[in-house]
């Protein structure tokens, strides 16, 4: 006989952690779209893209601290806020990067 696989608990998916899940998917995507449309345009890019890394980085550092009030929510599970955390701490690493970079 095999296992079913139920979960009996009161536990619920973190609503902040969710939501730090959908705001690193989207910092790093417009980040990987940044990157592309600039070696389109060999290097030579308009203000744009910066005010769009700008954004970038906000919704990033939104992210972050959505993932850590997360981690703290009592009888939460924590796979959304671990996600989201790392997927934005990876989104403001790469923005270090291409700003120590670019100067």
């Amino acid at each position: 006989m095999s296992r079913k696989g139920y979960i009996f608990t009161n536990k619920d998916n973190a609503k902040k952690g969710i939501m730090a899940t959908v705001l690193g998917v989207i910092s790093i995507t417009t980040l990987i779209l940044i990157i592309h449309f600039s070696f389109l345009r060999k290097g030579v890019v308009p203000e744009r893209y910066a005010a769009a890394m700008l954004i970038t980085a906000i919704f990033s550092l939104t992210g972050i601290i959505l993932g850590v009030i997360g981690f703290f929510e009592k009888e939460k599970f924590h796979l959304f806020p671990g996600i989201g955390l790392a997927l934005n701490m990876i989104a403001i690493g790469l923005i270090g990067f291409i700003i120590y970079s670019g100067t």
